[in-house]
């Protein structure tokens, strides 16, 4: 209260909340090589972005992951799995990790290269994630659903399934 009486003396006003942040130009590595532009994939909708890892016991969520695709796709929504080893539980590499999500769950989606989601070497993305919305993902698959504008829509912890209702239903209102 002091630092608002403080400012309306100063300036004369209040000056309006600050707008939250959207998502800045966003560049990731493909795993297929190639870049993902998180703006050109939010051009077409919603994207949902979930940091996974071969090796976790979330793993199988690969399957929801793929399962939103299949339903959403069409109607704009992007699904983008970022493989992480933050949490020790990724491949050795980005090929391994291409091969095992293609072989075991059929996957389809698109998927970075292995990707630093935590800490000093985090990815923009997720810097941003941290710094503008005190977002971290605190293990694998943890999921993200911004918006077209670049808005954080909202966030979810590992145990929660890609197909929950909360996260469909925040989905569909985003869709035509």
């Amino acid at each position: 209260m002091f630092l608002r009486v403080l400012f309306i003396a100063a300036f004369g006003h209040l000056a309006p909340p600050a707008l939250a942040a959207s998502a800045p130009v966003i560049v990731f590595d493909s795993i297929d090589g190639g870049e993902i532009r998180l703006d050109h994939l939010r051009a077409r909708g919603p994207v949902l972005v979930v940091n996974t890892a071969s090796l976790c016991g979330f793993t199988p969520q690969y399957d929801d992951l793929q399962d939103l695709s299949d339903r959403y796709a069409a109607q704009g929504l992007t699904v983008l799995a970022v493989p992480s080893d933050d949490f020790r539980q990724e491949l050795d590499d980005a090929r391994a990790v291409r091969d095992f999500c293609a072989t075991n769950f059929d996957l389809t989606i698109p998927m970075t290269t292995i990707t630093h989601v935590t800490g000093s070497e985090a990815h923009p993305f997720y810097r941003w994630l941290a710094e503008e919305h005190q977002v971290v993902p605190g293990w694998n698959f943890h999921k993200v659903l911004i918006d077209r504008e670049g808005e954080l829509v909202a966030s979810w912890a590992s145990p929660v399934r890609p197909t929950d209702r909360a996260i469909v239903r925040r989905i569909e209102a985003l869709l035509p």
